[in-house]
């Protein structure tokens, strides 16, 4: 477990920033997916949804706390409902499912290893957290078994590399600057992330 559970007022902000940035650049996704989707079809959101995982994945490797995956979701997702997000208030329910599943990846290593086969798990945990809230709130029951499968499977390998790929990248580019120090994360002198 970490030295401490409880967020100075630093990593609170930073936590909050991520969430307001990532909530504005979720909500542009939105508009990369449409695209992609007339081109591609319905399985282009979940080729593309691994992007929505990402500040859960950031924000949790920077402060290294309990928590911090899920907040920085459900922070994301309230965001994009102030913004106007055609989804509505829904989408806060769904910023949690998507946190609770990268938080519970980071919760079972104890929040003690943040390495990129972590932070790439944490993504598929968020990946299978939103397929299976999916399931339920889209009916995916009715859908044909092999188009699930290629579903869960596309999503599953989003989560890892939008997710948590792109993620161990964004965080190790801002460890390089210097911006993080004081943080957790500067502290690791093992590999980045």
């Amino acid at each position: 477990m970490p030295n401490t559970v409880v967020w100075t007022l630093r990593e609170t902000l930073v936590t909050a920033m991520l969430g307001a940035v990532f909530g504005v650049l979720y909500l542009g996704w939105v508009q990369v997916w449409l695209v992609l989707q007339a081109i591609f079809g319905p399985l282009t959101m979940d080729v593309v949804m691994g992007f929505w995982f990402v500040v859960s994945i950031i924000a949790a490797a920077i402060i290294r706390k309990p928590g911090v995956a899920l907040v920085s979701e459900v922070m994301a997702a309230g965001i994009q409902v102030l913004l106007g997000s055609p989804a509505g208030l829904l989408l806060l329910l769904t910023g949690l499912v998507q946190g609770a599943g990268a938080e519970a990846v980071f919760a079972a290593t104890r929040y003690r290893r943040w390495g990129l086969p972590v932070l790439m798990a944490a993504g598929v945990g968020a990946a299978m957290a939103s397929f299976a809230y999916t399931w339920v709130r889209f009916d995916y029951a009715s859908l044909a078994p092999g188009l699930l499968v290629a579903m869960f499977v596309l999503r599953c390998l989003s989560g890892a590399l939008l997710a948590g790929l792109l993620g161990h990248w964004i965080v190790t580019a801002l460890k390089r600057t210097g911006v993080l120090s004081g943080f957790a994360i500067a502290q690791d002198r093992r590999a980045v992330a």
